[in-house]
Order: C-alpha cells, then structure tokens, then sequence
C-alpha cells in the first residue's frame, strides 16, 4: 500500500529546504503573453504549485504555434481560439487547485492599477514595446518583473527587483528603441509595421521557461538573495548558459534620479526577442 507520502503531489518540492510551498500556493500570479513561452511558463506555474494564475493575450491561435505549444490544437486554429483563454484552460486542466483567469486584449489598454492586484508579473512577451510597457507597470507597482525571450536556439532571461535593482530597461540601447513599436505576432492584429518572424524551437522554450519559474520561485519564498540580479544568457547552439551583467541606469525613466553618468553605449541585452 502506498504511504501518505506518495499520495502528497508536493512531497518532492517539500524537500527543496528554501522553497516556500504556503506562499507558492497564495501567490497571486500576473501572465502577459499567452504564446510559445507562456504555454511552457503556464505548465510550469501550475505544476510548481502557483494556484492563482492570471494569462494576457490578444492574439487567436495559428498553425504555425502547434509545434510549441502543450495547450494548443487544431481545433484551437479552426476556431481560432483566443491564446488566453486557450492556456488558462490548459493550466486548469493540470490540476483541481488552479484557477486561471483568461484577459483578453492588449496588455497596454489594461489600467495603471491593475498590477497592484498581484504578487509577481511574469513576461512572455513577443516585442519589445510590451517588454518596456510590462517592465515599467510592475516596477512602478512595486511587483518583481521576470522577463524571458528567444530567438531560435538563443534565449534569455532577467529578473527586475525594485527598488533598487535593474529593470529591462536598463537594458536597452538605441537600436531596442527604433523597433519598440513594432509588434512580433503570428497573426499580426493591429499591427502598422510587422517585423519578420523570429525563429523559434521548443527545447530553447522550455529551457527559457524553466530559468523563468524557477525564479519566480524564489522571488516568492522570498529569497531574493539566490535570485538572478543580472541577466541569464543561453545558447543551445553552443549548450552554454552565462550571466551577463546589466547595470542599474541612472537615466532610466524607472528609477529616482541619479548623478552617476555612464557611457552612451552602456550595456545591450542583446538581440533575443
């Protein structure tokens, strides 16, 4: 006969000495995008314990999103189906606990105080105008803002802390700000000016999303101390991963005014989307 331990689904996450299953389980989750990275964030969340999960997203599904993405079907693409809805159905259905609320629409049409209402906010964002949207709302709200992109076997990951840690925007350089209006979407709705597609693979998705939850882990049970302060590079072509070092900038638009003047060209978070 199987013991009580067998029958608890968290007993192996109750073994990680640090992790703070009460407040996993309490933990009000914020889910912008609902594409690739937040179908596997989505997995993630829900099997890590996150029980109250919000998912943002305009897009419908397309076919070519069915190669990377668990809660998507064909009959997703012949009903085209909004992704939000789609992925919080999907995360529900992985367990009785979570509940998972669908929005749908753009994330910068939602209210200044919406943020307020939970815990962390978590990117999947497919352009860089979301990511600065995204970035400066949960900072401002005072939300740590994990922020994760890819672009083929390329990806990465950021964690912004405020107050005092560096944000995504720290991270920009001039070349991020003469494309920030541009939207990287498969169905390409509402969009003036439609960059070429990035590639995209599953395995670098699911790494990507991984580095994300699990920082998101000790974001909530508040150890903050072993959390990325930097930003976490992968190369799948290479199978390397590196931090890369971004610095608080004190002409960022996010933070209090500083007197420390840097170069021009700072730092770049590089080209992964």
């Amino acid at each position: 006969m199987p013991g009580a331990v067998d029958q608890d689904t968290f007993d192996r996450s109750r073994r990680v000495g640090w992790l703070d299953l009460d407040a996993v389980f309490r933990s009000r989750v914020l889910m912008m995008g609902a594409g690739a990275l937040g179908n596997e964030v989505g997995k993630c969340l829900a099997l890590s314990g996150f029980r109250r999960i919000t998912v943002v997203d305009m897009d419908h599904v397309v076919g070519s999103n069915l190669n990377r993405c668990l809660f998507f079907t064909q009959e997703d693409v012949r009903a085209r189906s909004k992704k939000a809805e789609a992925v919080a159905r999907g995360i529900e259905s992985l367990s009785s606990e979570v509940r998972a609320r669908a929005v749908v629409g753009r994330l910068e049409d939602l209210p200044d105080s919406f943020y307020g209402g939970f815990d962390i906010v978590l990117g999947c964002l497919d352009n860089i105008a979301a990511r600065v949207h995204a970035n400066s709302h949960a900072y401002h709200a005072g939300k740590a803002y994990i922020d994760g992109g890819m672009d083929g076997f390329l990806g990465r990951v950021m964690v912004c802390i405020p107050p005092d840690g560096p944000c995504v925007q720290c991270g920009m350089n001039r070349s991020h700000s003469r494309v920030a209006g541009m939207r990287f979407s498969c169905t390409g709705e509402g969009v003036v000016f439609h960059e070429p597609r990035l590639a995209a693979e599953i395995t670098t998705t699911s790494v990507i999303s991984a580095v994300m939850v699990r920082e998101c882990l000790k974001v909530v049970s508040g150890r903050r101390d072993m959390s990325l302060r930097n930003m976490f590079y992968y190369d799948g072509q290479r199978n390397s991963g590196e931090e890369l070092e971004v610095p608080l900038d004190p002409r960022c638009p996010n933070h209090p005014p500083q007197t420390l003047q840097v170069p021009e060209n700072h730092i770049m978070s590089g080209s992964v989307q």
